[in-house]
């Protein structure tokens, strides 16, 4: 049994503006499943598929009061490019932003609710995985990281060292899914965290205890959904959500 990252969740004070933002700078369609909800795929789309991971756009009133721990990094193909990338969501009301990362090759910004995000230099690894390169966590340690995400989900380890370790689907398309160890340690709730679902047929409950029993902890927050609320072994949240 496994599960598939099919999206990330991303709380915003205002779904359809901030949803209006990342649809453009990805080129993806919008929708929305209901009021206070926003969802981005590529045009064309048959959910899910793990060319992908979706992103959808969950409205709330808490402030965001640090820096997140889930980010995306967004690929481009030339130094041209890249510029290009910069100035085309600066002009959609993206701005540059210093998170310590010193003289570094790729830019740092954030979007129009201060969520950060990456535009990468150029690289080989990430030709093909359309216009999020990667989905990158914050942690402590990304051997264990990559140790319980690689044996929750169906995908392949590529890469682990001390500092960083790198996934990706095991059909070899899509984004990768890296963990980089970072000193900053978790404050609060993440307003951006990752969304999994298995496969048709699956027992939910069956998936919940194998994921409790690779270390994730159950969250209650007291209300009657059809999803589970769990956390991985470095306190980020995580929804296992039904199979299909």
């Amino acid at each position: 049994m496994a599960t598939r990252l099919v999206q990330i969740n991303m709380k915003a004070r205002d779904d359809s503006t901030l949803g209006g933002f990342w649809a453009q700078a990805l080129g993806w369609e919008i929708s929305s499943e209901g009021p206070g909800v926003t969802n981005l795929e590529p045009e064309g789309f048959v959910y899910p598929d793990p060319v992908a991971v979706c992103v959808d756009l969950i409205v709330s009133s808490e402030p965001k009061t640090v820096k997140n721990r889930v980010h995306v990094d967004l690929a481009t193909t030339s130094a041209a490019h890249q510029a290009q990338v910069v100035a085309r969501l600066t002009d959609l009301g993206a701005t540059a932003a210093d998170v310590g990362q010193g003289g570094v090759p790729w830019t740092v910004m954030v979007d129009p609710e201060g969520n950060e995000f990456c535009v990468l230099e150029p690289r080989a690894l990430y030709r093909d995985t359309g216009p999020i390169a990667a989905v990158v966590v914050d942690c402590a340690d990304p051997r264990a990281m990559a140790r319980f995400w690689s044996e929750a989900t169906d995908w392949t380890l590529h890469e682990v060292t001390d500092q960083g370790a790198r996934l990706r689907s095991a059909k070899g398309v899509g984004p990768y899914l890296e963990f980089v160890r970072t000193p900053d340690v978790k404050s609060g709730w993440n307003r951006v965290h990752l969304d999994v679902r298995p496969y048709p047929g699956d027992d939910p409950e069956v998936e919940a205890a194998r994921l409790r029993s690779l270390g994730a902890t159950p969250i209650d927050l007291g209300q009657d959904v059809p999803w589970r609320v769990l956390a991985d072994p470095e306190g980020n949240e995580f929804c296992l959500l039904t199979p299909g």
